[in-house]
Formats: structure tokens, sequence, C-alpha cells
């Protein structure tokens, strides 16, 4: 044990959090029975003490290996938690076939059934976990067991109907990737699948381009990853095939303390919001921690911050300790650090931004009419560069580049004299035209330095967008510093791809379409066509630093 408490001490230092309280033992490979015969499998992390703090359960399809082993097995068991690591249907030893999202009701109710019946059950438990192991949290809280009393939900989505995140668009590339990862993960040719991975995002972009994309999809995707071209094939997210793949109820029942963890730019931020407010406006106990991060470093760069409010929050909901959060909202705000806030978003000025001619923002709405015009070629469609995706390509990026396409619109504005603190959610309004009835926008706010060098702050997608008349885009949700001298740039454009699924022109089925059709797209100035930030020149109060 003297090596385990030695590595737990180094891990504990890397991370920056509290010592370890007790050695532990792990007993591997429990059988867990589900109400149709199958067996799941799971690790039983045992704490040396005779004291335990509570039960953790933790589901999910990524194995039980390193990570999770590590920053969930270890890290908790060491301080006093007993801890259950179980693999999710038809993954890494346990039976029956892996479908997305569609069984972890049930399984995760017939789990719970089987932790009442051991023996070291502690008679509590809370739930932790990032990602797709956040969703079997919510599947739980879907109709909560009366034993569960407190959960940390890490980026965790309720809902992937479509799969659509909020955009009204299928998430290509974080789909098709996930897809092409999860069902190769357990390849035993280590090497074969790590170079694999290397190559990943440009296997990825090659596929995406294929005509007809269910076939390139499945050319990329070999035998594995069944369930994609059955996404590709049910376009409407009202389709009764995706009443499995959505856990709006959840939200709306869940009563144990909850909390949230996500990043600025993470793909499911918005439903990270979303859950806060509508669990805080039903009085639940709720908190939420937002960082600097993309969806990938929520295991690495933002560990730390994560697990040690983690054991906080675990420790006030399922112990004794007494909570050691300021508030009940934690946010970085980008250039200054962390703000505690009573509430999210804090109440901020509307700073509006004019559309006008010359491609310029400004703070009066023209008095001239005017317009500007880019078509969009979904042949040569306009690149992803950065944002909110699960591909280690997103997060925040140079994106320069998208400023000198010709099927992009640049607006910037001048010099700032005083730093601007954007804190909630940037709206766009378009006065927008486009005879192609087929056509998408994205729309991104970049920050502009003194070089002329931009980079990308916050996103906006609206499939479908309109033929004619004044369109309404809800942004990424920011907590960002405009600094003294830097400029706010606007980009509009007719697709982001591969981040999201472009739009072909012609309406007809993007897993069978072999045609395509340009869209020609007219923005209108005149005072409709705006950029509205929640912002001033002062940050909202509570500066943690």
């Amino acid at each position: 044990m003297s090596d385990q408490r030695a590595v737990l001490q180094r891990l504990s230092g890397l991370l920056r959090i509290p010592p370890p309280t007790t050695a532990f033992d792990v007993d591997r490979g429990l059988r867990v029975p589900m109400r149709d015969g199958v067996d799941l499998v799971a690790d039983h992390y045992v704490p040396r003490t005779g004291d335990p703090v509570a039960t953790l359960l933790v589901r999910g399809p990524y194995g039980r290996g390193w990570p999770f082993a590590a920053l969930y097995g270890a890290v908790y068991a060491a301080r006093g938690y007993h801890v259950v690591v179980g693999s999710v249907r038809g993954t890494f030893g346990s039976g029956g076939d892996f479908d997305p999202f569609v069984h972890e009701v049930d399984d995760g109710a017939d789990t719970v059934t089987w932790l009442r019946e051991q023996p070291w059950f502690t008679g509590t438990f809370g739930t932790v976990g990032l990602s797709y192991l956040g969703w079997t949290q919510w599947a739980l809280l879907a109709d909560p067991p009366p034993e569960l009393k407190a959960a940390v939900i890490t980026v965790g989505p309720h809902d992937v109907t479509g799969p659509r995140w909020g955009t009204g668009s299928f998430g290509l590339n974080d789909f098709l990737g996930w897809s092409d990862l999860v069902g190769r993960q357990e390849d035993s040719r280590r090497l074969r699948t790590l170079l694999r991975q290397v190559r990943a995002q440009t296997l990825v972009t090659e596929a995406s381009l294929g005509m007809p994309l269910g076939e390139s999809s499945r050319a990329l995707l070999g035998d594995g990853a069944p369930w994609f071209e059955s996404w590709l094939d049910h376009p409407d997210a009202d389709d009764p095939f995706w009443s499995k793949l959505h856990l709006r109820d959840a939200v709306d029942r869940a009563r144990v303390p909850v909390l949230l963890l996500s990043g600025w730019q993470d793909l499911f931020l918005e439903q990270t919001l979303e859950q806060y407010t509508r669990m805080r406006d039903r009085g639940v106990d709720t908190a939420l921690t937002i960082g600097p991060w993309t969806h990938g470093q929520m295991m690495t760069k933002a560990a730390p911050t994560a697990i040690r409010e983690t054991l906080d929050w675990l420790g006030t909901h399922l112990g004794t300790a007494p909570s050691g959060r300021p508030a009940p909202v934690r946010v970085h705000l980008d250039g200054r650090g962390w703000l505690d806030l009573p509430d999210w978003p804090p109440a901020m000025p509307a700073h509006t931004l004019y559309l006008r001619d010359s491609r310029r923002l400004g703070p009066a709405a023209p008095h001239e009419g005017g317009s500007a015009v880019f078509v969009y070629n979904p042949a040569d469609p306009t690149p992803t560069l950065g944002g909110r995706m699960l591909s280690p390509a997103g997060g925040y990026r140079d994106d320069s580049a998208l400023a000198r396409r010709a099927d992009v619109l640049t607006f910037t504005g001048d010099p700032l004299p005083a730093d601007l603190y954007a804190v909630g959610t940037p709206v766009v309004e378009l006065a927008h035209s486009c005879a192609n009835p087929h056509n998408d926008l994205f729309v991104r706010i970049s920050q502009v330095d003194a070089h002329g060098h931009s980079r990308n702050v916050s996103d906006g997608y609206l499939a479908s967008a309109s033929d004619s008349g004044t369109v309404r885009i809800e942004m990424d949700a920011v907590a960002h510093t405009f600094p003294a001298g830097s400029r706010v740039r606007l980009l509009i454009a007719g697709g982001s791809h591969p981040r999201f699924l472009r739009n072909l022109g012609t309406g007809h089925s993007v897993s069978t379409a072999t045609t395509l059709k340009t869209a020609r797209h007219t923005v209108h100035f005149g005072g409709e066509s705006r950029l509205v930030l929640p912002a001033g020149t002062t940050p909202p109060a509570g500066l943690a630093d």
C-alpha cells in the first residue's frame, strides 16, 4: 500500500487537491444483472475505512481503465467513498449491443437495484461523470431513486434529438467522429488505433465531403457504429425515432442537489445553462461552474478545478462537511479571472453595434440603406475554424483566414477606448434574404488585435434561416473581455463545415443526395441588422481573483 499511497500523493499534488485519507482495494469484473437477462460489468473501488462517506456510481461506454480508473475510481475511493465504475451495455465486457443513449434509463435503474443488494452499500449514493457519463446520470434522474442524494454532471447532455444540439443543424463533425471513435475503441490493435486517432479529423473531414453522405460515412466507419445512418435518415427532431434520445423530463423531475460543470468552448454549453435555469426556477439546490475549457479539456486542464469542486459538493451533500462554495454560480471571465455570482446571467447593459456599409460595425444605426451579398457554395463549403466541438480542432483559434474568404461577410468595429466586458448571451439580428429557400446562416463574434489577427469568441447557427425577413440568432454564452485597443468583429457565412452538416441547397435527403445548389445571401442595412452584446465597461461584481 505504500506504493499506492505515494502514487495518490503525487496525483493529488498534480491535481492540486486535498491529500487522500485512506488506501483502497479494487474488486474487478463484478456482474450486474439487467431485467432482460443481460449482465453488465463493473469494478468496485473499496476504501479501507470503517466509516465510508457514501457510495458513488459512474456509468459509461469508454471502459474502466485510464483515465476513468484514476480520476473517478482512485480519487474518490482514496477519500472514503465506495466507487462503482461500470461499463454500459455492449461495451468493454458488458453484455448486449451498444445502441447509444437508448438503454440507459432501464439499465441505470437496474444497476441501482443491484447496488441496494450489496452488503457494502452505504445506503445513499451520488453520481459523477462527464459527457456520456453525464447522460447516464440524467437517465437516473428521469425517475430518481430515493437513495440518490447528489449528482455532479460535467458537460453532460440531456437531449441529443436530431442530433442537433441547439442549432437546428446536425452536428456532423462531432457525431461522425464520435461514432468512428466508439466503433473502434475496443480494437485490440492499439498502435493502429492510436495512429488512426492522430488522423481522425482529416478522415472525418474527407468523409463529410463525400456524396452521398450515407455511403461516404459508412466507408469511414467500416463495420462499426451501425447506428449512424439511422441518425442521418431521421432529420426531423420531432420524429418518434428520437423519443429515447431526450431526457427533458429528467431536468424537470430532478430534486437532488446537482453541480453542473462546463466550459465556454464545450459543445453542450447551452444544454448545461438550460439545465441550471430550469432546476433553479424549481428551487432545486443547483450550482454552476464554467471555465475557459473545451469538452476534451474537462479531464485535463479543467481537472483540478472540477475535482476540487466535486469533492466539496459531495462532501456537503453526502457527508457532513460544510460547503466551501461562496456562490451558486462561478464563471471564468477571460482576461480577469473567476467571478462568483448569485445567478446566471448577471445583469449587463446592452451594447449595440450596427452593421454599416464599408463592412463596419458602429454604435449608431445607419440612416442610409445598402446591403452586402455573399454566395454559399456547398461544393466549396465555408470551413470550420475553432468553436465548440468534440474535436481537438475546436476551441479558441486564430480565425483570420475566414475574414479573407469571398463567401464570408466581415464587419469590424473601431478600436475600443476601454476594456469591454461581455458576460451573457449575445444576439445577432439580420435583415436577410435569400432566393434559395434551403439556406443556413453561421455568425461569429471575434476579437481583432492591434496586428489584425482575429480570434473566435462566440458562434451562432441557424438552419433553414429564411427566404426573407429579419432573423434572430442567439449566440454562445460568453464571459469575455475585449481589451482596450482591440476591435469587435462579426462574421456572417452560409455554413461552418464540417462542424455542421452542409446545406446542399436542394432540400433532398443528405444521406442519399448527389446534387448541390448555391445560395445567394443578402444582408440589408438600415438599423435592423445589428449585434447586441451584454456588455459594459465594468465587469459584474464578484471577482474572486
